[in-house]
């Protein structure tokens, strides 16, 4: 055998490893569920750009299968052959030339036809009845409220499925970017401007969302959700949404009550019905009755509530909110408190 040189080994030719690698990329593309995707929509809104985006497709793989095609008949038909004839050189085909400069430029003018007017539909204000709600980010929780149904709440919206809604965004500090995926574009929450969305749910569901815009050390862990549910099932919750907070059902929760009006917490939330009335924080009258906590990074049980009363900034680093030393027991009442506000 020579110096140097490997000794040939039998088994799977060298290119089964790449092919195989690149399969594994393929099929886990091709895996799930993504909540988030843009490709599943769930709205008006969503389904124009699903339109938009197929068409463009369609043309990409039209594109892609003339070029390539090209590509492996050239490859194969003009290879160099044993013995075979040198090739004929070619200085320049005019025809070919205007061809493929005109072919782009009308792909292109197909493509831009649809892509400006969905952005033109898109783009416009809410059209007939809607139901607005308005959206305000901050660092880091979203805020919404309901002007013509007298409804504040955080992280948490709830829309009746089959009516348009009328999202006013805006923001209470940095820029920030309003996205359901499912339901629609991306639209950012700029402070002292206000921006418009509007999609109308075509189905009852839970829909995950988030900023969409970088805003600060805890921007990934800005998240929300959005409750789209029969309307019957959304009157009701927003009757029980307009009502004060009802009265501690035990003792522990009682305790808890006057421990949380004692503290700073009062300084930044509000109860309805009670001493609190801040406007710094979330508005807390329904707690209790939210999925998730914290931006939608915590399911709401007394756990994850401890956690995050105990340190906020070891959950979602940047936190904003402060609190005072609180020995075992208060914790434990004032999370029983919180839980019972539904």
């Amino acid at each position: 055998m020579e110096r140097g040189r490997r000794p040939h080994t039998s088994g799977a030719p060298r290119w089964i490893g790449p092919l195989l690698a690149l399969a594994a990329l393929a099929l886990g593309a091709c895996g799930g569920p993504f909540p988030q995707s843009a490709l599943d929509p769930a709205s008006d809104f969503a389904w124009k750009l699903q339109d938009l985006f197929e068409g463009i497709f369609f043309w990409a793989v039209i594109v892609f299968v003339l070029v390539e095609g090209a590509l492996i008949v050239a490859i194969f038909r003009f290879r160099e052959r044993p013995g075979g004839a040198a090739p004929r050189a070619t200085h320049g085909n005019t025809l070919l030339e205007i061809s493929w400069t005109l072919a782009p430029a009308v792909v292109l003018v197909l493509i831009a036809i649809p892509t400006i007017r969905t952005i033109w539909d898109v783009d416009q204000p809410a059209r007939g009845e809607s139901l607005v709600v308005e959206a305000i980010g901050h660092q880091w929780w979203w805020e919404f409220r309901y002007p013509d149904l007298g409804v504040v709440t955080a992280n948490e919206m709830h829309i009746p499925v089959g009516t348009q809604i009328d999202v006013r965004l805006t923001s209470a500090d940095v820029i920030h970017s309003f996205w359901f995926p499912r339901l629609g574009g991306k639209r950012d929450a700029i402070p002292g401007h206000e921006n418009q969305i509007w999609f109308t749910a075509d189905s009852a569901g839970l829909y995950l969302g988030q900023c969409a815009e970088f805003c600060g050390l805890s921007h990934a862990l800005m998240k929300m959700q959005l409750v789209a549910e029969a309307p019957e099932a959304f009157q009701a919750w927003v009757d029980r949404q307009k009502s004060d907070a009802l009265a501690a059902d035990s003792v522990i929760a009682a305790e808890g009550s006057q421990a949380f009006m004692r503290g700073g917490c009062i300084a930044c939330h509000k109860v309805r019905g009670t001493v609190a009335q801040g406007v710094i924080g979330p508005d807390l009258t329904h707690v209790g009755s939210r999925r998730r906590i914290a931006a939608g990074i915590l399911d709401n049980t007394p756990e994850n509530l401890e956690r995050w009363i105990r340190n906020p900034q070891a959950v979602k680093p940047g936190a904003l909110m402060v609190v005072p030393e609180l020995d075992d027991e208060t914790v434990r009442r004032i999370v029983a408190y919180l839980q019972s506000l539904k």
